[in-house]
């Protein structure tokens, strides 16, 4: 799907165009709360990732769309590093209908950002003086149809909590 879409549907006419304007680190977070006790620690660590992204319209055809990772590292109720990276980049999109549009921001441009996003995780968790860790690859089209599935099923439950049947009569 994703790949079509960098063609893209073009909207009255005009060529679809997608272009990246600038990646940069929005803002990035490291945290290892009890070391250096913690390095001596024994047990089986646990990982727990949130993804999270955000899009803002910067201008006519100009989108900021920021992917935030943060992974937590626990080993029972210890925490032993937290790493939260904020990858943004600017994109320009132009002639895409409304759902082509949003699919761009929604697949492409986060899949764009992600190795970076990725690097930034294993630079951090490394310099932190933990083993390396690689984020593995994420499916933004499954994330984004499965956001697209939970829209529609809150407007239909919306739709049927709203019915007003009308029981005749004057008023």
């Amino acid at each position: 799907m994703s790949a079509n879409l960098t063609e893209g549907t073009v909207q009255d006419g005009a060529q679809a165009a997608f272009s990246v304007q600038k990646i940069y680190v929005k803002d990035v977070s490291f945290e290892a709360p009890n070391a250096p006790l913690v390095f001596n620690e024994q047990g089986q660590p646990e990982l727990n990732m949130n993804l999270n992204q955000k899009v803002g319209k910067l201008a006519d055809d100009v989108y900021e769309v920021v992917l935030g990772v943060t992974l937590t590292c626990t080993i029972g109720e210890k925490t032993i590093y937290l790493a939260e990276v904020a990858q943004a980049g600017i994109f320009g999109l132009s002639g895409f209908d409304e759902p082509s549009l949003d699919a761009m921001l929604g697949i492409h441009c986060p899949t764009v950002l992600f190795p970076y996003a990725r690097q930034a995780v294993s630079d951090l968790i490394n310099q932190g003086g933990f083993p390396p860790f690689y984020l593995q690859p994420i499916n933004f089209e499954g994330i984004y149809a499965e956001g697209l599935r939970r829209r529609a099923e809150q407007v239909a439950a919306a739709s049927e909590g709203s019915t007003v049947v009308s029981e005749g009569g004057n008023a």
